[in-house]
């Protein structure tokens, strides 16, 4: 087993923990208050934009040229996520020059952007990591019962594509290729994978 699948193996319990969430399933059975969703693609482009740049960190850290162009092909595909945000917050009303990052965003992105800047390119892809697999093992989870076809429906459809897990794949091969093996590495990725499920709950908070 590759340190990447022991990794997601170690926390199946937060991985669980957010599929079964109420925001999450939510989202799957169309009752996610619509000012709750709007919140949440707010928050989620302020996450992008720090998850492109702390892409871009890494790839100037990466140990050789291949690590290098494939940081920056990921980061490729951060930013047609966020063309897609910009779609999801014209359809929600949502200003997102106008968005201020509540708590949860805050403290996911500057654990990011310091992990970037303080540490290898490989722990910086550990710290990622968890984002890409989490919204996979989500997207095709949801997937399997059927794509909905009320508002929330693209957001299944885009995290369940066959264009989203070749992304989250190569982070895992990045984390395989380049990370230790080691306390710090488990750390920092138990402490992504919390702030994934805080992510999700301060969402939910906001609507409640």
């Amino acid at each position: 087993m590759t340190l990447s699948q022991r990794l997601w193996q170690a926390n199946q319990d937060l991985a669980q923990a957010c599929l079964t969430h109420p925001f999450v399933q939510g989202i799957y059975d169309g009752t996610l208050p619509r000012d709750t969703f709007a919140y949440y693609v707010g928050q989620d482009a302020f996450f992008l934009e720090a998850f492109a740049r702390a892409y871009s960190v890494a790839a100037a850290k990466a140990p050789d040229w291949p690590g290098f162009m494939t940081f920056h092909e990921l980061a490729g595909g951060v930013l047609h996520e966020l063309k897609l945000h910009g779609h999801y917050a014209k359809a929600w009303g949502v200003d997102l020059s106008a968005v201020h990052p509540g708590g949860a965003t805050r403290r996911y992105t500057d654990f990011l952007l310091a992990t970037a800047w303080q540490q290898t390119a490989g722990l910086t892809a550990i710290a990622m990591s968890p984002c890409m697999r989490l919204y996979a093992f989500i997207g095709q989870s949801l997937a399997s019962q059927g794509i909905p076809t009320h508002e929330y429906g693209d957001w299944v459809r885009t995290y369940s594509s066959q264009d989203f897990e070749p992304l989250a794949a190569q982070l895992e091969t990045l984390v395989d290729q380049y990370s230790p093996d080691n306390e710090l590495a488990a750390e920092t990725f138990r402490y992504a994978m919390q702030c994934e499920y805080d992510f999700f709950d301060a969402a939910w908070q906001v609507g409640e």
